[in-house]
């Protein structure tokens, strides 16, 4: 009788360690992520999981949007910021983030323009009195030419070919460093000229590639973009963020 009663509580002790093991509880990682900004003229929507995010009160916004997004992610499930345009409800961007990539989403930047949506933060530099100052962003190259390139070389010249700047990585997802020179003329026309990095090779095809860039004294904050044109690549330069800013 003893060992009956001995197997019946040791029966019900692994029955208990059983239900302690079980992994109900899941792993779990602390997501903070910084949102840092910019529509003009859209008014947005940003939603986490399908739900409205509210800044300030409000669940829509415009102009500089920054606010901070903290949640749990679990192990094996996904969470999903969305940004919508919130007058006609279509989506603008969605990031997945997950147990596995919740590390690389400290940050999330934006700027939202007509057209043009940039995966990055945009801050209007100060360029000394007197002077041009140029920073540039590419954030579809390759899309129409294909390269697996991640940055390009540029250099700025006059219409005469003489220098005014070079860049030395112009990227997808960040402005490139402020380069500036002296103001020399209103109506003059500059021409950024495309390399790959660390050559004097054009960045796709064999022809030298120019893109005519308007300059405004003060600062300048150029997207160029790869456009398909009567089946042609053609690069253009003719959104200025300074302009919104």
């Amino acid at each position: 009788m003893k060992k009956i009663i001995a197997f019946a509580v040791l029966t019900g002790l692994i029955s208990c360690t059983d239900d302690v093991l079980q992994p109900y509880d899941k792993s779990q990682k602390p997501a903070e992520i910084s949102v840092k900004g910019y529509s003009k003229p859209d008014v947005l929507q940003l939603r986490l999981n399908g739900k409205p995010v509210s800044i300030n009160g409000s669940t829509s916004y415009t102009n500089t949007i920054e606010t901070k997004l903290s949640f749990v992610v679990d192990e094996g499930e996904t969470d999903q910021i969305e940004i919508f345009n919130h007058e006609t409800g279509k989506q603008i961007a969605k990031y997945n983030i997950d147990f596995n990539t919740v590390d690389q989403y400290k940050n999330l930047n934006f700027f939202n323009l007509p057209g043009i949506y940039l995966q990055t933060y945009a801050v209007k530099p100060q360029v000394n009195l007197g002077k041009v100052g140029f920073e540039l962003i590419f954030p579809n190259l390759g899309q129409y030419s294909h390269t697996t390139l991640q940055s390009v070389k540029g250099i700025l010249k006059k219409e005469n070919g003489d220098v005014l700047a070079e860049f030395e990585n112009i990227e997808k997802n960040n402005f490139s460093s402020l380069k500036m020179y002296s103001f020399f003329s209103v109506t003059a026309p500059v021409y950024l000229e495309l390399y790959k990095p660390g050559s004097t090779d054009p960045y796709f095809g064999s022809q030298t590639i120019r893109v005519k860039i308007k300059q405004d004294i003060g600062a300048n904050m150029i997207v160029l973009q790869e456009k398909a044109e009567g089946g042609t690549v053609q690069i253009i330069g003719d959104i200025d963020i300074a302009d919104y800013l």
